[in-house]
């Protein structure tokens, strides 16, 4: 594809997952899609490409953001617990 539909696709994808959230209104992504696919299918491709990358990686920086908070909640964990010097006696 050329140079122009990937930069527009692109630009359109960010506009449009920018709005979808500020709007809650999720069905203006898809909306624009068929928009662009009843004019250009490549425009149209390269946008609803454009769209699944972006919703992947917010997902995959979901879960490592995700991943990093157990860790560090895991590590902080000993150091609330309180410490003993030897065992605890029995009676």
């Amino acid at each position: 594809m050329s140079e122009y539909t990937d930069n527009t696709a692109n630009e359109l994808a960010d506009q449009a997952l920018a709005e979808a959230e500020a709007s809650g209104d999720e069905k203006i992504v898809d909306r624009i899609g068929e928009i662009l696919g009843a004019s250009s299918q490549s425009l149209e491709e390269a946008y609803l490409t454009a769209i699944r990358v972006r919703r992947a990686e917010k997902r995959a920086r979901a879960m490592l953001a995700e991943s990093v908070a157990r860790r560090a909640a895991a590590a902080a964990a000993p150091a609330d617990q309180p410490q003993q010097d030897g065992p605890t006696e029995i009676a």
